[in-house]
């Protein structure tokens, strides 16, 4: 059956890039016609399996890590294109696997969307876990944030090796009183820096910033300027100019850098570790720089409160066009009540010059009450995007977008411009 599944998966997955079709589909198939086919793949990784989890930033930090271990010298098996529901990464296994579903890895490094990693992670213990944040997302799919850390508690729970967490996050940290079977390690900020990533109760100013964290953290980020940041290990702080952008991303590398030191321990090169670092680049739509007539453009995803905020703090307005595309389909998440929790003074001063998506007059009503000029709205975004190029020709532009409106955009920016090809 494992032959025969893989076949008709390796098929499906043909057909589907020959005519375009969503890179999930294969995964789909072959979920159903073979549920142990993920499990029998990822057994006996030398390394074992890793799971990324969290509200935000999974993708940009399952790419971190990928990179570091892979300057370690490591083969890395991960779902590349950020699809994080398990057919995502079976889909990405029939890319990898040879025809006898053997996959040549030294570990897997995996995204995985929070209540999809619980259905996985029944399918595979992983033997390592990274946490990242509880905040409030998709609320339509999770509900309020206590369920979603009744989640991550689930894929902690059933990891087998060392769970590592955000001590930052009282949500995240508290689940390791309900760890057993695991180590418990964390990363975590320098007190300097706790007002610059809030968590869900000081985002909706429930309480006030909360004091330093006593538990002991194997990676502290200690200061950031600009793009560059210091992060303590070992009792020595080391500098590093990221081309990472956003703030946000910072504090994912710290992440990271948790992580990849988890799975190597001693055998870890820490020069490697951190030239390894400088060199990762943002994950598609994550602050992603194209270039269109001579003018750089940058994608950056929002799709809750606490990323739209942290990617306006992030990105100076000031001499750029704006254009903000806004869905609400499954991926998105159909709940837009959030946007009415973000601050959007910073954009008052140079205003929006196209508001888009299928939620575009929402999202223009929300600039309304902050006082923020919105110069075009065209729900369609391939006209959007047309119209917001051609009359901002001659500036740097900026484009925030929930998920599938990045992915259409990207894929109607890719008809002018080079535009990364994630398969």
């Amino acid at each position: 059956m494992f032959p025969f599944s893989v076949l008709v998966g390796k098929a499906v997955r043909r057909i589907s890039r020959l005519r375009g079709g969503g890179s999930a589909l294969p995964g789909l198939v072959v979920e159903k016609i073979d549920p142990g086919f993920m499990g029998r793949a990822l057994t006996g990784l030398p390394h074992g399996v890793v799971v990324i989890s969290g509200t935000n930033g999974k993708t940009t930090t399952t790419k971190m890590v990928v990179e570091l271990l892979q300057g370690q010298g490591l083969t890395v098996f991960t779902n590349r294109t950020g699809s994080n529901f398990t057919r995502g990464v079976a889909a990405a296994l029939l890319g990898e696997v040879n025809w006898r579903g053997r996959l040549k890895a030294d570990i897997a490094v995996l995204e995985l969307d929070e209540a999809h990693a619980v259905h996985f992670v029944k399918l595979v213990p992983p033997t390592h876990c990274l946490l990242l944040n509880v905040l409030r997302d998709q609320l339509d799919r999770f509900g309020e944030i206590d369920q979603t850390t009744r989640l991550l508690e689930q894929i902690a729970a059933k990891t087998t090796g060392t769970v590592v967490l955000n001590r930052e996050d009282p949500r995240v940290a508290g689940i390791a009183s309900t760890v057993h079977d695991a180590e418990i390690t964390y990363f975590g900020l320098d007190a300097s820096l706790r007002s610059t990533f809030p968590n869900d109760d000081e985002l909706r100013g429930d309480i006030g910033v909360a004091p330093p964290s006593s538990l002991p953290a194997d990676v502290i980020l200690e200061h950031v300027d600009g793009n560059t940041a210091m992060f303590l290990t070992d009792g020595e702080s080391t500098s590093v100019d990221l081309r990472l952008r956003g703030v946000y991303n910072i504090f994912n590398a710290a992440a990271a850098l948790a992580m990849a030191r988890t799975v190597l321990g001693g055998a870890i090169n820490r020069a490697a570790l951190f030239a390894s670092l400088a060199t990762v680049e943002p994950a598609f739509g994550r602050g992603e720089s194209l270039v269109v007539d001579g003018k750089p453009l940058e994608l950056v995803l929002v799709k809750n409160p606490s990323g739209f905020r942290l990617g306006l703090k992030s990105f100076d307005a000031a001499g750029y066009a704006t254009m903000i595309a806004i869905n609400d389909n499954y991926a998105d998440g159909r709940d837009m009540s959030w946007l009415w929790d973000v601050d959007f003074d910073s954009l008052g001063l140079a205003g929006v010059d196209m508001v888009s998506g299928v939620r575009a007059y929402d999202m223009a009503l929300r600039l309304k009450y902050d006082d923020v000029d919105v110069r075009a709205v065209e729900p369609d975004t391939t006209a959007a995007l047309k119209a917001f190029i051609s009359a901002t020709h001659d500036q740097p532009k900026r484009i925030f977008c929930t998920y599938t409106a990045m992915l259409a955009v990207r894929r109607d920016l890719s008809k002018i411009t080079t535009v990364e090809v994630v398969s």
